[in-house]
C-alpha cells in the first residue's frame, strides 16, 4: 500500500513509542530503530533478553553472551509492525577453536512507499522511500563463569534522496551462576556517531545503558528475567524496566510473557492503556529447530506480530 507523506509523521510517531524519545537529548536519536526488537523470543518476553543463553540473536541484545553458544547456530525472523512497515533480520555465530566466538548479523526496516505532497497536501506525483539497516559482527570469550564480548555495527538510513550512516558497538558482559541457575548481566548499546548525516548536522545515537538478572527456578519450569534499561538518562533510578518469564512446558514446546513498563507508559491515550506493554509468545523446538511467534500489544493502536525460525548446524 502506498502512503501519503501526511501519514509519515504518524509512521515515525507510531515506531517512537516502541523506542520511546530520548530523554536527555530533548527529542528522537538518529537510528532509534536499533532499539527495535526483532526476533520473536525476545518480543514474547516483553524486550527482557540481556540474561538468555545458548541464543544466537544475543548477538544484538548482549554480545557477551555470544560465549554461551554450544553449536553453531543460525536465526533469522520477520516482523509486521503498524501501517506498512515490515522489518527483519538475520544472524549467524559459531565458536572458532582457540579463537572465540564469532557471529555476524543484520537487521533491517522498510517504511513501503509513499506519495509525494507539499505541506499543504497537494500531491506533487511521484513516490519515495525510507528504509533503516544494520550489520553488526561480534566477539566473544569467557573467562570462567564470566563471559563477555562486542559488536561493531554500520549503520545506513535513507529517506527518499535523503541519507546517513553511522557507526557505534554494543558491548556486554554475563556472570553466570551454574548451581544457582542464575545469569547477572550488563551492556552498553548503541554507543557511536555518524560518519555522514542526513542535512549537515550531526545527532546523537540512542545510547543505552542496561543491567539485568535472570534465574531458573528450581521447582518450576520456569525461567523468569528482569532487565533495566536506559541506566544513563535523567528519568530516575531503574525508572525503565522489563520483566519476562519463559514456561518450559515439555521438551517441545514453550510459552512466554512479558511486560515494559516504558511502553506502557507511553502508549497510555487519555485515562486507558489497555494492553499496553504487555506481550506474550510460544516457541515450538524439534530436533535442533526453533520456531517462535510472539505478540506485542500497543494498547488502542494495534499490534506487532514477530516471527522467528532458528537452527543449530
Amino acid at each position: 500500500m502506498k502512503h501519503s507523506i501526511l501519514s509519515l509523521p504518524f509512521l515515525l510517531l507510531s515506531l517512537t513509542l516502541v523506542t520511546p524519545a530520548d530523554a536527555t537529548a530533548g527529542g528522537i536519536p538518529v537510528y532509534d530503530f536499533l532499539r527495535l526488537q526483532m526476533n520473536a523470543r525476545s518480543g514474547g518476553l516483553g524486550n527482557t533478553f540481556l540474561t538468555v543463553r545458548n541464543d544466537p540473536t544475543a548477538l544484538f541484545h548482549n554480545p557477551g553472551a555470544l560465549a554461551s553458544l554450544e553449536t553453531p547456530s543460525i536465526s533469522f525472523g520477520f516482523l509486521k509492525h503498524l501501517l506498512d512497515v515490515n522489518a527483519g533480520y538475520a544472524v549467524y555465530g559459531q565458536e572458532v577453536k582457540d579463537i572465540g566466538w564469532l557471529s555476524a548479523g543484520i537487521i533491517y526496516l522498510n517504511y513501503g512507499s509513499m506519495e509525494r505532497m507539499d505541506k499543504f497536501g497537494n500531491n506533487l506525483n511521484g513516490t519515495f522511500g525510507a528504509s533503516d539497516m544494520a550489520l553488526s559482527l561480534g566477539y566473544a570469550n569467557h573467562s570462567g563463569n564470566i563471559s563477555y564480548g562486542a559488536a561493531l555495527k554500520l549503520i545506513y538510513s535513507y529517506i527518499d534522496d535523503y541519507n546517513s550512516s553511522g557507526i557505534a558497538l554494543d558491548a556486554g558482559v554475563s556472570y553466570h551462576i551454574p548451581d544457582e541457575e542464575i545469569v547477572i548481566a550488563a551492556g552498553v548499546f548503541h554507543a557511536g556517531t555518524q560518519i555522514s548525516t542526513f542535512n549537515g548536522v550531526k545527532e546523537e545515537l540512542p545510547l543505552d545503558v542496561r543491567i539485568g538478572i535472570g534465574k531458573k527456578l528450581e521447582h518450576l519450569p520456569l525461567n523468569i528475567m528482569l532487565n533495566f534499561h536506559k541506566l544513563n538518562e535523567d528519568i530516575g533510578y531503574f525508572g525503565n524496566f522489563s520483566i519476562g518469564g519463559e514456561f518450559e512446558l515439555s521438551e517441545t514446546i514453550l510459552a512466554r510473557v512479558g511486560y515494559y513498563n516504558e511502553h506502557r507508559k507511553e502508549l497510555k491515550i487519555g485515562n486507558t492503556a489497555k494492553l499496553a506493554g504487555f506481550s506474550a509468545g510460544f516457541g515450538i523446538r524439534i530436533s535442533g529447530h526453533m520456531v517462535d511467534y510472539a505478540f506485542t500489544s500497543f494498547g488502542e493502536i494495534g499490534a506487532l506480530h514477530r516471527f522467528s525460525l532458528g537452527m543449530t548446524l
